[in-house]
């Protein structure tokens, strides 16, 4: 029987046509914007004409008393879209001088472009991209203000600008019950933070200190500026540290008694257990945490002691580790707080997760150029976070932490009159 031949060859698919439905999209997209901008300028020649009109008077209208007349037009800039764009502004004069029209001041202030310059910049926009961040502008419309170095100018101002104004804000009007400080470090730079716990449970950074190290005098420097700026001395403060013997020292230096430091638990905890090893770790973790989360004050003394007597023989260095600065580990045990706000009073946690903030700030500069780059920079992280700030976890107790500072203070001696200032 004869075999038929098969037919081998290849099927050809056609392609379905291409149909550049997403290329109509965009230019449609781009065509609405150009409208909607269009749009918005004739609204703002409106705006600035009827301004005009306020001012003179009806066009061709005869006014006994006019004080100003029309002067023509001139050409001008106003921020839009993070960018200056040229328009031909109305003018009036009176008396031989310009009068200003308040629609042109308020979109001609170039406070709103700054801004939008530092949010781009701490996002992670570059100085070489930001005019690619921005949403485009018709071809027929002049704008500058867009240029590397045009923003790298506009980012140092604001932020420069946001650092000075921070850094001598009155703390007066502040109701503070606690503060928390902490370090960061960058390089071979120290910046010292500093966040303020409010009576109400709000946190408020206030402040931020340049140094090598966490040095007394660094330290002592940063609570000096508060002071100046009006944080209180004069009655019993909840301050909580990280440990650092010249925090410690500098807090006493400028507090006195009326200091109340709780050393963070965390890093008391990674203290002691960076001393054990890998197989001793889990056993002693656990009893720290049993520890500190005790809610009377002596039996979480005498887990601790217990903990360091456990590891005297074959770890000298943790025992002393646990021993050093016990009682301050525990100072919020002793204020009969509800597990909650005292979780939350017993670490740095607050400062720390604010610092955390500012690591991708801190991605985004490739080369750092001394001290007063890093305080712009981390302050305009910090001040972008604080946008984002909540109460306190369990602050709904924080009437009975005042209450027992209060009380702190007429046990010490340390009441204090409505105006400020301490008597016996």
């Amino acid at each position: 029987m004869k075999e038929s031949r098969t037919d081998h060859r290849p099927v050809v698919v056609e392609s379905p046509r291409h149909l550049p439905l997403v290329d109509l999209l965009v230019d449609a997209r781009s065509e609405l914007f150009e409208l909607a901008v269009r749009s918005g300028l004739k609204v703002l020649e409106t705006m600035l004409e009827e301004d005009r009109t306020a001012i003179c008077g009806p066009r061709y209208a005869h006014v006994a008393d006019r004080q100003a007349a029309r002067a023509g037009t001139v050409r001008s800039e106003v921020v839009l879209g993070g960018r200056k764009v040229a328009i031909r502004r109305p003018r009036v004069r009176a008396g031989g001088q310009e009068v200003g029209l308040p629609t042109f001041e308020a979109m001609a202030d170039v406070d709103p472009l700054n801004r939008r310059v530092v949010e781009q910049m701490l996002v992670g926009v570059a100085t070489r991209r930001y005019a690619r961040s921005l949403e485009p502008v018709p071809t027929t419309m002049r704008s500058r203000g867009t240029s590397k170095s045009a923003v790298s100018r506009r980012f140092v101002a604001k932020t420069a600008a946001q650092l000075a104004a921070w850094q001598t804000a009155a703390l007066d009007t502040l109701d503070l019950v606690g503060l928390l400080i902490d370090g960061v470090h960058i390089g071979e730079h120290c910046l010292m933070v500093a966040l303020g716990i409010a009576a109400d449970g709000q946190k408020h950074a206030l402040g931020l200190w340049d140094g090598s190290t966490e040095n007394a005098r660094v330290c002592q420097d940063l609570l000096a500026n508060l002071q100046s700026r009006g944080l209180r001395t004069d009655r019993s403060l909840l301050v909580i540290l990280d440990g650092s013997k010249a925090l410690r020292k500098a807090v006493r230096a400028t507090f006195g008694e009326a200091a109340l430091v709780q050393r963070c638990q965390v890093h008391k905890t990674r203290n002691i257990l960076e001393y054990l090893s890998e197989r001793d770790r889990p056993w002693a973790h656990a009893l720290l945490r049993r520890a500190y989360a005790a809610a009377d004050p002596k039996l979480a003394q005498r887990l601790l002691l217990d903990l360091a007597r456990r590891l005297e023989a074959e770890y000298p260095s943790a025992a002393e580790s646990v021993r050093e600065g016990l009682d301050e580990t525990l100072t919020v045990l002793t204020l009969k707080l509800s597990p909650r706000l005292r979780r939350s009073l017993a670490t740095t946690n607050a400062a720390e997760s604010l610092i955390s903030r500012t690591r991708l700030v801190k991605r985004n500069v490739k080369r750092w150029r001394g001290g007063q780059m890093m305080l712009r920079w981390v302050a305009a992280g910090i001040l972008e976070a604080v946008k984002g700030f909540r109460r306190l976890k369990g602050y709904a107790d924080m009437p009975t932490l005042v209450s027992a500072l209060r009380a702190r203070d007429r046990q010490l001696g340390l009441v204090a009159t409505e105006e400020g200032r301490q008597v016996a």
